[in-house]
């Protein structure tokens, strides 16, 4: 018997520039293989700051898809680029609100769900949610994947107010809690012991093989002829990737003529913030080891991660309970991967548990110098990553739906037992 499943979530194709868009689209691509059919509830594109079809041919015929009216608080009411504080609490989407809970009605009304499922990191999503949750009484399963809030986000005012009160009644309402590291489940749990064991639950972020198929299709054969290429696919953020550590370390090393733009070259794609990295190497006379690459349709940029030398990948301790997703797209593209990051991270584990040797702290130059060169040198030596086959295929986004399917069941069964 197959079973449907109101999955309400803000990115969604089209949606262009965010990596936490594939945790959505690959659950609703492969939910069905175990028994589930999803609906999306998401926001009108014109909410998004950027729209791509790339992937809307990833989205089965068989999900439907319904898109509500809401806006981009921070755009509708900007004068001189600022705006009030309450427009965006919670977060700048909150008019996607209204017309969700309207259209969720009448899905409700005329068909027959098993669950709701929300996600995570736009917290109007889990208003919605739990709303819905209320009025149906659904099973409903929040995945909130990395912390609403820890000890430094958000900073103390009304947006964090709002985030704890809306943390607190998901954890108190939701049939299960899903997270993608085991540090910020071992947080939650603590924070909240009243909540019984078997509500938490872990579902670690993925790669998806068919996209890494198709891919492979359009990569050119990988050489190591010219420069040692490191690439750093995606968004660098100021504060939780700084790469300023990174470019003190290549700085001293080039003065030192350890390294130069025959030897070494960083690509970092599609950052986000260009304009202020660029005066960053400026500064640090390293525009000529570090390239400033623009954002790549999403197989090419797969592609591009097995064409490469090796990977990099950046995560502050201020992260240390997050998992980038891109790593795993990392592990599974199967070029060595750098990582500057807390070793003690749940980051750092997840790649040593793939077999991965080289980590550094991102705010330690030093210690970055030492582990590069070892690094460079090693891959050129013919170590190809040697990550460990048996963890890399469990890390598929077909595993991880099978994981959420198995919950959905179980909550599922749940409320079929009630009385």
């Amino acid at each position: 018997m197959t079973r449907q499943v109101l999955m309400i979530a803000y990115h969604f194709p089209p949606i262009s520039g965010s990596s936490g868009m594939q945790r959505t689209l690959k659950f609703c691509q492969y939910l069905g293989n175990f028994g589930w059919t999803p609906t999306v509830l998401t926001i009108a594109p014109g909410a998004y700051p950027a729209t791509s079809d790339a992937q809307l041919d990833d989205v089965p015929t068989s999900v439907r898809v319904v898109r509500c009216k809401g806006f981009d608080a921070s755009r509708r009411f900007s004068i001189a680029g600022r705006y009030p504080q309450l427009a965006v609490t919670p977060d700048r989407w909150l008019s996607w609100y209204r017309d969700a809970i309207r259209q969720a009605q009448r899905l409700l009304r005329h068909e027959r769900f098993d669950a709701i499922w929300t996600t995570y990191p736009i917290a109007t999503a889990q208003l919605i949610g739990q709303r819905l949750q209320s009025l149906s009484g659904l099973p409903w399963v929040a995945d909130l994947r990395d912390p609403m809030t820890d000890d430094v986000y958000p900073p103390p005012g009304l947006q964090r107010r709002s985030f704890r009160w809306i943390e607190r009644r998901v954890v108190q309402r939701a049939s299960r809690i899903t997270f993608t590291a085991p540090g910020s489940l071992a947080m939650y749990r603590a924070r909240y012991p009243e909540i019984p064991v078997e509500r938490w639950s872990l579902i670690p972020n993925g790669y998806d093989e068919g996209n890494f198929a198709f891919a492979d299709t359009r990569r050119r054969e990988h050489t190591q002829s010219g420069p040692f290429t490191l690439l750093h696919s995606g968004t660098v953020y100021p504060s939780e990737r700084d790469p300023s550590a990174l470019f003190r370390s290549l700085a001293a090393l080039k003065q030192a003529r350890r390294i130069d733009a025959s030897s070494l070259r960083i690509v970092f794609r599609a950052t986000g913030h260009d304009d202020i990295i660029k005066p960053m190497l400026d500064a640090a006379d390293i525009a000529d080891l570090v390239t400033l690459a623009p954002s790549l349709p999403y197989h090419d940029a797969l592609a591009e991660m097995m064409d490469v030398d090796a990977s990099l990948l950046l995560q502050a301790s201020n992260c240390n309970h997050q998992i980038p997703a891109k790593l795993y797209e990392y592990l599974r593209a199967g070029r060595p991967v750098l990582c500057l990051a807390d070793p003690a991270s749940d980051t750092a584990a997840a790649l040593r548990a793939a077999g991965g040797k080289f980590v550094a702290r991102i705010d330690d130059a030093a210690e970055i110098t030492d582990t590069l060169m070892r690094f460079t040198a090693s891959v050129r030596n013919g170590d190809t990553g040697g990550f460990h086959n048996a963890y890399v295929s469990s890390c598929s986004r077909y595993e991880r739906t099978r994981e959420l399917a198995s919950l959905l069941d179980e909550v599922a069964t749940d409320l079929g037992m009630q009385p």
